[in-house]
């Protein structure tokens, strides 16, 4: 009995732990780790591997307490979707009040740790990251306009210029065009996402573009910044911080995403029309993935 009892303390103190780690949205939070460690590997000043590891799992802490201040104020919109009525709030693995007490204590600890392990700069773009993701996205622009993604995406373009200022302490053109790409790349990630769910914001009644502005014009935003997104992925060879083996790499991705993108475009029939959302949605993921990382390797691999 008494085994049989331990295990299940087991059980359920790790069930209580995942519940947390979810709450800090680990995809987002792994994209975010990933991108700022590009931004610091890239950089020309070269620090200690401990404080590499450390500054990184700052950051990592200062995402999940992002995403966990998100989930606090949306659970009640969080709940009305199919998409994440499993989350651990709507799902009663977490209170309200436990997500919003780890999120603020998870906010000061990461940004104290990243004051620590590297430098005030970067300690400074990690609050602001988080204060404009909670306060400018979550809280005022979400449920007020279609634009949402667009202004709001600043904070989740801004990890590759904390990584550049955790290896430097400072700010240049390098960072700033990593994150233009990503700035640029979030629109039409998330109104591909937005054409395929529609329903589901609908519930919710959070004012995406297919909803405010039909689904044609959605359709049509999403090419226009495609097309943007092109020539913005070439900027690193061109200000030459990476070479040829990026260049030719990123017109190959560059040119199916725009692909897709023109089939979402011109393609009538509804049903299509979804699955080819899920593919550009699915496909944008991958795509800014690797345009990281052939940066990544151009810059520390000789070609």
């Amino acid at each position: 009995m008494t085994i049989t009892k331990s295990k299940t303390l087991n059980v359920d103190y790790f069930s209580y732990v995942k519940s947390f780690f979810n709450l800090m949205k680990p995809r987002v939070m792994s994209l975010v780790i990933f991108t700022c460690a590009v931004g610091l590997l890239i950089a020309p000043t070269k620090i200690e591997f401990t404080n590499i590891i450390f500054s990184l799992l700052a950051v990592a802490l200062g995402s999940g307490a992002a995403g966990a201040l998100n989930m606090w104020y949306e659970s009640d919109l969080d709940s009305l979707m199919t998409r994440t009525c499993l989350r651990p709030i709507p799902t009663g693995k977490v209170t309200k009040n436990q997500a919003l007490v780890f999120g603020i204590l998870s906010s000061i600890i990461s940004v104290a740790a990243l004051y620590i392990f590297s430098n005030l700069t970067a300690a400074t773009i990690l609050a602001i990251t988080i204060l404009f993701y909670v306060f400018i996205y979550t809280i005022w622009l979400k449920r007020k306009t279609p634009q949402n993604i667009v202004i709001g995406g600043a904070a989740g373009a801004l990890p590759p210029m904390i990584g550049w200022a955790i290896a430097t302490d400072g700010i240049s053109l390098e960072p700033f065009i990593l994150f233009l790409i990503i700035f640029i790349w979030t629109p039409s990630h998330f109104w591909a996402l937005s054409l395929y769910k529609t329903e589901d914001y609908k519930k919710a009644s959070i004012p995406m573009l297919p909803i405010t502005s039909g689904i044609k014009t959605t359709k049509l935003n999403i090419f226009a910044y495609s097309l943007i997104l092109f020539p913005t992925t070439l900027l690193p060879y061109f200000f030459e911080f990476s070479g040829l083996f990026y260049l030719i790499l990123a017109i190959i991705m560059s040119s199916y995403y725009l692909f897709i993108s023109y089939r979402l475009l011109t393609e009538k029939n509804s049903i299509l029309e979804k699955k080819l959302a899920a593919k550009l949605f699915g496909y944008s993921i991958l795509y800014l993935f690797m345009i990281f990382v052939f940066i990544l390797l151009d810059n520390v691999v000789v070609f």
